[in-house]
């Protein structure tokens, strides 16, 4: 059984982020350089920014390569011919053949 894609994202958030927080709260100490620290406390705000990016070129991509479905045009418009008929023989008047 495959796990969802939802749950691997918001797996891999947490897992970030009790380690960011771990360092931040100052859980456990390193020798790194103040301009480490600098980034490493701003990196969920870039972190964000990039998947967001990600997100928005993605979104552009698909949108761009959508597929037209001609096919299944053409059977909605049979099928909304059809619809038409069978109302019409019914009885059915449109707004349009009122006047």
């Amino acid at each position: 059984m495959a796990i969802p894609k939802l749950y691997q994202w918001l797996l891999a958030a947490s897992i970030f982020m009790a380690a960011w927080l771990s360092y931040v709260a100052g859980f456990f100490q390193t020798n790194l350089r103040q301009e480490y620290h600098n980034i490493i406390l701003v990196l969920p705000i870039y972190l964000l920014m990039a998947f967001a990016s990600y997100s928005l070129a993605l979104l552009g991509y698909r949108v761009a390569t959508f597929n037209d479905c001609i096919d299944a045009a053409e059977e909605l418009q049979e099928d909304v011919k059809e619809a038409r008929k069978d109302l019409e023989r019914i009885g059915y008047k449109y707004a349009s053949d009122w006047q």
